[in-house]
């Protein structure tokens, strides 16, 4: 299949913001939607890129921006559930992937590459993990010969201006005693370059159509082991606890109020369901995955003004 040109939904975000870079060096056509695009104007300088405001949970907007687009990148996602529109779990994982393929179909886009998580399933407990399931459910269906589709499930993704080891990190630096939830929950952390390459490398290989791709790093941590690494990498001296499984509970329903939402009670349920592969997608594509401790330290190392100014370019997207 011959793709000259992609719109991304979702490519202002972590991810998407690397894939945008990879396809900047080739010569596809790169259309990515956004609802602030004032905001995102430092993704202009990526060769071949269209910045275009639109609300691409609107029907209507998706058949007008997906006109003479050969494949269409699906990246939205959120972690945390709101009755805002567009930024609740059923919104964003299980309507807005039908909305897509609705207009892929009627616009004839023929490639639909899909975001879904490791871990989800119709049987968790989390609803972030039910929905994502789902959303997982109706881009498989849609597979075809009119749309082909393929399925990447990351474990949790690493890399500088993630929200997983860089909030850890920021709390580390205010509390002298961290309180580890679910400190047993097992994951294996990936790192965004290898995602984004993940996509970018499939996009147009027949071999991949109507699969799905689980997407880990090359080695199991449990939460308590992530968090002593970040501590070691900083050079903090903490005293770290590990808490119980009802006082993790406990934990996810304070911190949920607190602004920002470091820790809910939807983190806490969806920590049941072990964060590690199966399958090794990654070697599928052709792709050697990235040691988490040949990158962090890059952007965890040091507390000085680079790392003041990225975390406060982190906060500024919220």
């Amino acid at each position: 299949m011959r793709i000259e040109s992609v719109c991304i939904l979702g490519g202002t975000g972590f991810v998407g913001r690397h894939i945008a870079n990879l396809l900047g060096n080739t010569r596809v056509s790169i259309k990515v939607l956004t609802g602030r695009r004032e905001r995102n104007k430092h993704l202009l300088p990526i060769p071949n890129l269209q910045l275009v405001e639109a609300d691409v949970h609107d029907p209507d907007t998706l058949v007008r921006e997906f006109r003479g687009v050969d494949a269409v990148i699906n990246l939205v996602g959120v972690l945390n559930d709101s009755p805002v529109k567009g930024r609740g779990f059923q919104s964003a994982h299980v309507d807005l992937p039908a909305s897509v393929i609705e207009a892929c179909r009627s616009t004839g886009v023929g490639r639909l590459l899909h975001m879904s998580a490791l871990g989800a399933s119709p049987d968790a407990e989390s609803r972030y993990q039910q929905t994502k399931a789902e959303g997982e459910r109706i881009v498989r269906d849609a597979h075809g010969e009119d749309l082909a589709v393929s399925i990447y499930r990351p474990s949790v993704i690493f890399g500088p201006e993630d929200k997983f080891l860089n909030t850890f990190a920021d709390l580390l630096r205010i509390a002298p005693i961290f309180f580890v939830p679910t400190p047993e929950a097992r994951f294996r952390p990936v790192y965004v370059t290898d995602v984004a390459r993940a996509f970018t490398q499939s996009l147009a290989r027949r071999e991949t159509f109507g699969q799905t791709f689980e997407l880990c790093g090359p080695q199991t941590y449990t939460l308590e082991e992530l968090v002593r690494y970040c501590a070691r990498v900083m050079d903090l001296d903490r005293t770290i606890v590990g808490l119980s499984d009802r006082m993790s509970r406990l934990q996810a329903r304070i911190l949920e109020k607190v602004p920002g939402k470091p820790y809910s009670y939807e983190n806490y349920l969806a920590s049941k369901i072990d964060n590690v592969c199966t399958e090794d997608g990654l070697a599928a594509l052709g792709i050697h995955p990235t040691a988490l401790e040949t990158v962090v330290p890059r952007y965890l190392g040091r507390t000085g003004a680079r790392q003041r100014y990225n975390r406060f370019r982190r906060l500024a997207r919220r």
